[in-house]
């Protein structure tokens, strides 16, 4: 039997880096390989845009990653294996920044693989589009949307199975990936894919610097400037909390533009005051929700057709609400009193509730959840009618839900697969048999050849 391919893919997010390894059959589906996770790793440190002054340490935070895949892929298929890296919106943000940095960022990572017996295919940037459809393809395949294998034993399209739609919110940036019920007018959020011999016409928008961390950086900026001194009062931070912070470490991002006169060694003094509907108020002056005349829109002016359908919500949408039990299909109302409850606490009733988790997903636990049921409410346009239809998760069969998996799905379509080959091998009975076979019709051919020499030597002695 022909051995089964495998992949790596580096997913390079804004945040952390992940390696996955996946394996496939060598014989493709109607030209997409039928792939499954062998393994992920976790690369520690933070994401490869935080390297941006010291490029060689975003090529050696890999490493160890790569020495546990170079252990579980055999060394005789590990030169054949298809390696990539991906790098999402933090590096979207560094390029806009300073692309110079970001080019050596690229260097490091692609030098570092480089050094190891793979097929590496090259490390860059995806795009928007592409990380909101790559997730798509993801939760749709996990759950079998796309291709099963059916009682007949054959993998199959399903005929009479409705695709789910994906919303991914990252560090740096968050995604709407479905298929309207109507015809996508902008071609800028228009995807088609064709995967198991199906095709596939999709809207899928990603929102750059609305990811979670920088929304929150925008949201604390927004209320610096809203301040006439030093001193700034967050409603989502629960009350009696304190923090320092400088101006230039608050605005260290293109998602934040600093005011002239700020100065960047400035001290700025940050208290929260626990404030449920003032944080909510602050939290939608991040958005524009108002469409024009140009008809329906997500927000920001984006056009987006009215949501349809089940939805998988992943990444940051899952750890948001999975922090306060909220992941297990809640009621919106449940939701909203028990972001009301935990916005309207103290820093030290918040610090008893969750006793184990650091100090920054305490101060963050009210500012994340009101930020993302605001997204998902009135940015996407979720509303009371189809909550019920949003999935929280962040695996699917053992799986971890993002855009890595679907995007090794899409690339096997490049990827050559093996022709089948016939190879049989006969039991030495069979073979006995066969040779034995063989000789007897070897005699018979030869008697019968030599009665009818004998037959045609008779009849000439006779005429003569």
């Amino acid at each position: 039997p022909v051995p089964p391919q495998y992949g790596l893919v580096f997913d390079a997010g804004s945040t952390h880096t992940s390696l996955y390894i996946y394996r496939w059959p060598a014989h493709k589906e109607n030209g997409t390989g039928i792939v499954s996770q062998v393994e992920a790793c976790s690369v520690s440190g933070p994401g490869i845009s935080s390297y941006a002054d010291d490029p060689a340490g975003a090529g050696a935070s890999l490493k160890p990653c790569l020495d546990k895949a170079m252990q579980i892929i055999p060394a005789e298929q590990q030169r054949e294996t298809p390696t990539y890296l991906g790098a999402t919106a933090g590096m979207r943000l560094l390029r806009e920044e300073n692309s110079t940095k970001a080019e050596r960022i690229f260097a490091e990572v692609s030098k570092a693989i480089g050094q190891y017996p793979v097929d590496f295919r090259g490390a860059r940037i995806l795009t928007g589009s592409e990380e909101g459809s790559f997730g798509w393809i993801t939760v749709n395949y996990l759950l079998q949307t796309l291709i099963k294998f059916s009682f007949a034993e054959k993998w199959e399209h399903p005929q009479d199975t409705e695709v789910v739609g994906a919303l991914d919110l990252g560090g740096a940036s968050t995604q709407i990936t479905f298929q309207p019920g109507v015809p996508v007018e902008d071609r800028n959020t228009s995807v088609f894919f064709r995967l198991y011999g199906t095709n596939y016409s999709l809207y899928s928008h990603s929102y750059l610097c609305y990811g979670q961390s920088q929304a929150l950086k925008m949201l604390l900026a927004a209320l610096h400037q809203a301040s006439s001194s030093a001193e700034i009062s967050h409603p989502c931070y629960p009350r009696g909390y304190e923090e320092n912070l400088t101006v230039a470490e608050l605005y260290d991002s293109p998602c934040v533009h600093a005011p002239s006169s700020a100065s960047p060694g400035l001290v700025l003094r940050v208290t929260g005051t626990g404030d449920p509907a003032a944080c909510g108020t602050a939290v939608r002056s991040l958005f524009n929700f108002s469409c024009g005349a140009q008809g329906p829109c997500g927000f920001n002016g984006v056009q987006q057709p009215p949501v349809r359908g089940q939805f998988l919500a992943f990444s940051g949408f899952y750890r948001s609400l999975h922090f306060l039990n909220l992941t297990g299909g809640q009621s919106l109302s449940l939701v909203n009193a028990t972001i009301w409850e935990i916005c309207n606490s103290s820093w030290e009733q918040v610090q008893g509730l969750f006793p184990t988790s650091s100090r920054r997903q305490l101060r963050d636990a009210c500012t994340a959840i009101s930020y993302t049921l605001t997204l998902l409410l009135q940015g996407y346009k979720f509303n009371s009618t189809t909550w019920p239809n949003i999935h929280f998760v962040r695996q699917v069969a053992d799986i971890d839900v993002g855009w890595a998996l679907g995007c090794m799905l899409n690339l096997t379509n490049i990827i050559p697969s093996e022709p089948l080959t016939a190879v049989t091998e006969l039991p030495r009975s069979i073979w006995i048999a066969a040779t034995v076979l063989l000789a007897i019709m070897l005699i018979l051919t030869f008697c019968l050849l030599t009665a009818m020499c004998y037959q045609r030597s008779s009849s000439g002695y006779e005429q003569l």
